[in-house]
């Protein structure tokens, strides 16, 4: 996956043409159980890679919470969000982003708690995984959601050519309002993935098999009781540190996205680092080399 670019006409022209920034959440998000295609059971890997076209892949994910109360953020990325965060990634020198859609609700009650999409590069094929995701709407009254699928996806289920041909770590959002649930035991990972060998895992042990491979940031929006509340806000603290970014308005979502990918690409990137490097030595050799010409010249 991953062929084709990103044409920001292209995409204005397909938003003018399906009515994207006029059409409702239900119509535009028309699946009403999970799309075969982003069911996640018995997948094995998604891939991102380098190709003659994207010869410097750069793996992103979007982990979507699409309970009850967040609908409104796949709704917000399709009407605008979405070709912001591309045009602004782009523009910024970083050619080859392969964006990677997943869907998250609660493993301990909803019927597709996660959904998974390819990683892609095109607009035409993220407009048509985003779209393609079941806004399912549950969600339950226990202690939170399951963000950590998104963790537990990317960290076991997940190839990406930046890491592996590079040592440059690929950037992954969750987004949401509630805390994360605490554990994912097997018979939860069994049910979503298939049959196979699992363990149980804590969150705390599938974002740190996350983090191998991925920068994981978390989106936290201050809506609603739980987005505002002190102790949820201090649990996400206390778990991510400063990969934690409070967000008031769902607006913002795309800016502090398009943001974070930029200033972590450059940071992590250990070929651009290199050539820094070698820049900066040849730099200094020259340098030397001249002020030794000069000297040369004074003494002559």
């Amino acid at each position: 996956m991953g062929n084709g670019s990103y044409s920001w006409s292209s995409r204005s022209a397909r938003s003018e043409s399906f009515g994207y920034k006029t059409k409702s959440a239900r119509e535009i998000f028309s699946q009403r159980s999970i799309n075969n295609a982003m069911n996640p059971n018995g997948v094995d890997i998604r891939e991102s890679r380098d190709s003659n076209e994207h010869p410097n892949s750069l793996a992103i994910i979007l982990g979507l919470d699409v309970t009850g109360s967040m609908g409104s953020i796949p709704h917000f990325l399709v009407r605008e969000g979405l070709p912001h965060i591309m045009q602004s990634i782009i523009d910024q020198g970083i050619p080859d982003p392969q964006l990677l859609f997943l869907a998250v609700g609660d493993h301990e009650c909803d019927r597709s708690p996660l959904q998974v999409g390819q990683f892609e590069s095109s607009d035409e094929l993220l407009d048509h995984w985003l779209t393609t995701v079941y806004l399912e709407g549950g969600g339950g009254g226990n202690a939170g959601e399951s963000y950590h699928l998104a963790w537990y996806f990317a960290g076991f289920h997940t190839s990406i050519d930046c890491f592996e041909k590079r040592k440059q770590k690929g950037l992954l959002f969750t987004i949401g309002d509630e805390p994360v649930l605490p554990d994912l035991p097997i018979r939860n990972l069994k049910n979503i993935m298939g049959p196979g060998q699992y363990a149980n895992f804590t969150n705390v042990e599938l974002l740190d098999k996350a983090r191998e491979m991925y920068i994981v940031k978390h989106l936290h929006l201050m809506q609603g009781s739980n987005g505002r509340n002190t102790r949820v806000i201090d649990g996400w603290k206390q778990l991510m540190c400063d990969d934690l970014i409070l967000i008031e308005r769902k607006e913002d979502v795309s800016s502090v996205i398009a943001e974070e990918v930029i200033k972590n690409s450059s940071s992590n990137n250990s070929f651009i680092k290199e050539k820094e490097f070698d820049i900066s030595t040849k730099t200094s050799t020259i340098e030397k080399e001249s002020s030794n010409t000069s000297n040369d010249e004074m003494m002559l």
